[in-house]
């Protein structure tokens, strides 16, 4: 198995603009996603994260720490979400992503190990 980390991006407020009736949909779609990971492998994590106004951006710069409000780039997408999951291969990670809503933009990475 291979660990895969879904990012979720979507437009900022586009969900809370909807009805239920059209939130629906969403909620169908990570559950059909949730579904297939545990018949394909096993979901390790996931998580709704806070709109980008409250982010904190840590950054080194010529060896000072700089803290920023805000997030590191101005977008009209936000990382909203994220799944963390094992799966057989890309391909299989691939079609968990395609299950999510199709308003999402899904940024499918696989992770590393590191070791020294």
């Amino acid at each position: 198995m291979k660990r895969y980390v879904f990012l979720i991006a979507y437009e900022a407020g586009h969900f809370d603009r909807l009805t239920p009736a059209e939130q629906e949909p969403f909620f169908t779609a990570h559950q059909a996603f949730s579904d297939y990971v545990a018949a394909h492998g096993s979901e390790l994590g996931s998580a709704a994260l806070a709109d980008t106004d409250t982010a904190t951006t840590v950054r080194h710069v010529d060896g000072a720490t700089t803290i920023s409000d805000g997030p590191f780039a101005e977008t009209v997408e936000m990382i909203g979400g994220y799944y963390d999951a094992e799966l057989p291969d890309m391909d299989h990670a691939i079609a968990a992503a395609a299950l999510l809503p199709p308003s999402y933009s899904v940024e499918i990475r696989p992770t590393v190990i590191i070791s020294r």
